[in-house]
């Protein structure tokens, strides 16, 4: 097959490497201006994917269109591609709309008969701040837009809500204030091929903080815990009542929705419409269907299940300085040795999958804007399995100044997989 990759920093570096490996033909557009030399030496890069559209039409049904997000309208051109008859997973039109405007994607999400805590959408902070003095609660602060930043906080009246908006900290141009929900926060996704699901769905628990213990920045995401297992009753009962929209608007590609879960139910917070970073990665150990394979059903339709393995798979986000940040705004070298203490095993080598990478001089080193610079998994029976496999494949990695937790899927250890069961949201064992 022919894939082309479209995206700002190649987030899908893992899944083209994988294709790539596969045997097939790739090619990744990089609009980003610090990341023009991720994937060099090792992917071939184009500075203008129209130009390559020909290439792509070429293959015919063997020709794809991967598409990484979906800011700066890249959603419309996902549906114009399609309309013009290229295959196209990623995500589209509706899509940007559901995970860019958290107010409307609530609204859908309550008119679907799910339960969704209070929300206020504002685009002035000075009044949403006069707002938090009169409502006084906990709140969660969203952003609204592809670079949509979140602010969760503490105070039961509010007040370090109040304080940051009334302090002149930007918060976006349009915004929601959410009331916070005690419980338990995960995910479900699944892969939507325009007219059905394709089963199973996965179930996602993420740790967004820097820090173990949960603590400092709400980073794009550090470690993850994913299982295809016991997932369809919650699938059923939450993403799969998507169906009707998302084939009545062309949606093919992944998709997520984050949920906290309590005592009370299931409560929606937001989808993810295009791949989600690391999930995508993370997934990969568990799937024993190809990535081909699985993408090329999709366009196809020539099936609504794909092959899993049953149990756990636990990513670690490995990251290197300037993140949480961008180069952008923070000056830090890029060119450090990604190396590795002894020999790999083969199943060692597929649990590491690249992110911010490049070849020079027949080196590995970091590249790109954000020290995103590969994801560390380990499966397992049981979370603590899954756990305690990355964790001693994480200590293989040899990067100068790496940064990752070692506590993913602790808090599930500890008891929140039990409340989970415990309140009947997985299927029977």
């Amino acid at each position: 097959m022919r894939f082309l990759g479209i995206g700002d920093a190649a987030d899908l570096s893992a899944l083209y490497l994988r294709l790539a490996e596969e045997g097939h033909d790739v090619k990744v557009c990089i609009s980003h201006p610090l990341c023009q030399d991720t994937l060099a030496g090792l992917i071939e890069r184009v500075a203008d994917w129209q130009s390559e559209l020909a290439w792509v039409r070429a293959a015919g049904e063997d020709g794809c269109i991967l598409f990484e997000n979906v800011g700066a309208g890249r959603g419309d051109t996902q549906d114009r591609l399609r309309r013009e008859g290229y295959n196209v997973i990623g995500s589209s039109a509706y899509g940007a709309r559901l995970e860019n405007d958290r107010g409307y994607a609530q609204r859908v999400l309550a008119e679907l008969g799910l339960p969704t805590a209070a929300l206020f959408e504002f685009s002035d902070a000075t009044e949403a701040a006069r707002f938090v003095d009169r409502r006084p609660a906990r709140y969660v602060l969203k952003a609204n837009g592809p670079e949509a930043a979140t602010f969760v906080g503490r105070d039961s009246a509010g007040r370090d809500v109040g304080a940051l908006l009334a302090s002149g900290t930007p918060v976006g141009q349009s915004f929601v204030l959410m009331d916070f929900l005690e419980g338990v926060e995960m995910g479900v996704g699944a892969y939507f091929n325009g007219e059905d699901f394709l089963e199973p769905a996965c179930l996602d628990w993420e740790h967004k903080r820097f820090f173990p213990g949960d603590l400092g920045e709400l980073t794009g995401e550090m470690g993850t815990v994913v299982t295809y297992s016991r997932s369809k009753s919650f699938f059923d009962r939450t993403l799969a009542l998507m169906r009707p929209l998302l084939k009545q608007h062309g949606y093919c590609g992944y998709i997520n929705l984050n949920t906290i879960v309590n005592e009370r139910g299931i409560w929606p917070l937001e989808f993810t419409c295009r791949f989600g970073y690391p999930g995508y990665a993370i997934l990969d150990p568990l799937q024993r269907t190809s990535w081909s394979d699985l993408l090329r059903s999709m366009l196809n339709r020539s099936r609504n299940r794909f092959d899993a393995e049953p149990g756990f798979c636990v990513g670690i986000v490995v990251t290197t300085p300037p993140f949480p940040y961008s180069r952008e705004h923070v000056a830090e070298p890029v060119g450090q040795p990604v190396l590795f203490a002894g020999d790999l095993t083969a199943a060692e080598r597929r649990n590491l999958h690249y992110g911010e990478v490049r070849l020079k001089n027949g080196v590995l080193v970091t590249s790109g804007a954000s020290g995103y610079t590969l994801v560390v998994t380990g499966t397992g029976p049981t979370i603590e399995a899954a756990r305690d496999a990355a964790n001693a494949l994480v200590q293989k990695v040899v990067v100068a100044n790496a940064r990752y937790r070692c506590d993913i899927g602790q808090r599930l250890i500890d008891g929140e997989f039990a409340r989970v069961e415990g309140w009947g949201l997985l299927d029977p064992r």
